[in-house]
């Protein structure tokens, strides 16, 4: 008969299918004795079968027990058999896990792209990017394809050239290498300037250049000229006194440009030399007062009897005597000092506008003036208003002392 084998945790056929007669079973001998190792217990049973083949008892895994801890057969104690109707049944096994190969930067063949640490990126996200930074992700070929679906089959023809130009250039300067005949003219061509250009940037120049000389002429007229007149009146002013002092100058006749005396305003803090002539080269422009002593415009001198002392000043610029006796206000004292006297005047009107060509103001009795007989009178005329010279501002003056050097200063001038 055939008996049945004690079942196998282990065996990897274990449940599929029965196990055949022990006569099958590689250990089994001829003489009818199997041998099993490591199933020899303290009871000294060897696992002897007879030669009918018959298997009394067997158990693998009880008797390896039995041979460690008693005789094998204790009572209470039966031998293992497996049931025939239960079934081995192996355990499911899990599905192994798809194999992906590894990503070669190399590889020209297609790989799904790794998410973003952000997420993953959505088609329209990249047709979005690509609009916003204006360069589409690729080679030429696909630049070139980008710019038809924009533009059109033959419309975008001008976008792509003007694209693969720029990116040939930005590549080129990127990666330092030598640029090729044709790129250097287009680069030459790009970095020329239109006439257009050219133009716009002469009259820029033009417009420059002229405000730039403006402003210097300006600084001139206003600040320098006065630098220069107010040193060379100083200048003059000294020159008188010294030689007054020592006798080097005697009244009488002097030349044009000559400086004979020195106008003293006191509510003006003004002190500045009298010169003979108008002339603005020899007297005005350097500053000082010119007498009206020439031709038709001749007017007396200071010592005369009767007449109209007359005086002319710039009102601005060139040092700018004049250029507050617009506030001179009636009864204020104006001084002429010469080398033997001091004549001192008051002032008793003033004609704010006049013609330039008004002569009779400096006449022997000025008409406007409320002079009704001949005296000894001032006048002193300047240009007006400010910075121009369209008009003229006339101040009138009556002569009330006549002091000697020799007596000291005048009360005007004692501080």
């Amino acid at each position: 008969m055939t008996a049945l084998r004690p079942e196998r945790e282990s065996a990897a056929s274990y449940g599929q299918e029965p196990y055949e007669g022990y006569e099958s079973y590689e250990g089994y001998e001829a003489s009818g004795s199997f041998e099993a190792s490591g199933a020899a217990g303290a009871s000294g049973a060897s696992g002897a079968f007879g030669a009918s083949g018959a298997f009394d008892e067997w158990n693998a895994d009880a008797a390896g027990q039995q041979g460690r801890h008693g005789a094998y057969g204790a009572v209470g104690e039966e031998p293992y058999a497996p049931s025939v109707e239960e079934s081995y049944v192996p355990p499911l096994a899990e599905e192994p896990e798809s194999y992906l190969p590894p990503i070669d930067d190399e590889t020209v063949a297609l790989r799904i792209p790794e998410p973003s640490a952000g997420g993953s990126i959505s088609p329209s996200d990249a047709s979005t990017a690509t609009s916003a930074t204006g360069t589409t992700p690729g080679g030429r070929a696909a630049r070139r394809k980008a710019a038809k679906r924009r533009h059109g089959r033959h419309g975008g023809a001008r976008a792509i050239s003007e694209v693969s130009e720029d990116t040939e250039e930005a590549s080129a300067e990127g990666s330092g290498a030598p640029l090729s005949r044709v790129e250097a003219r287009r680069q030459a061509r790009a970095r020329k300037p239109s006439p257009g250009v050219v133009a716009s940037r002469a009259v820029g120049e033009v417009f420059i250049t002229t405000g730039v000389l403006m402003l210097l002429f300006v600084t001139y007229q206003l600040w320098w000229t006065n630098v220069r007149a107010h040193a060379a009146a100083d200048q003059e002013t000294s020159t008188l006194q010294n030689d007054w002092a020592s006798g080097k100058r005697a009244p009488g006749e002097f030349e044009p440009g000559q400086g004979f005396a020195i106008l003293h305003i006191p509510e003006l803090d003004v002190v500045v030399p009298i010169a003979q002539g108008v002339s603005n080269k020899q007297v005005l422009d350097k500053g000082m007062v010119g007498h009206y002593s020439e031709g038709r415009l001749k007017t007396a001198m200071p010592d005369a009897k009767t007449g109209n002392f007359a005086l002319a000043g710039h009102r601005n610029t060139h040092g700018e005597p004049f250029r507050y006796i617009n506030k001179l206000k009636k009864g204020d004292e104006v001084v002429v000092e010469t080398q033997d006297e001091y004549f001192v005047y008051k002032v008793t009107s003033t004609l704010p506008v006049t013609s330039p060509s008004n002569t009779s103001v400096i006449g022997p009795v000025p008409p406007q003036s409320g002079f009704t007989k001949p005296g000894r009178y001032i006048t002193l005329t300047t240009c007006t208003p400010e910075f121009t010279s369209k008009y003229r501002l006339i101040v009138w003056g009556k002569m009330v002392e006549e002091r000697p050097r020799s007596k000291g200063k005048p009360d005007a001038l004692v501080e």
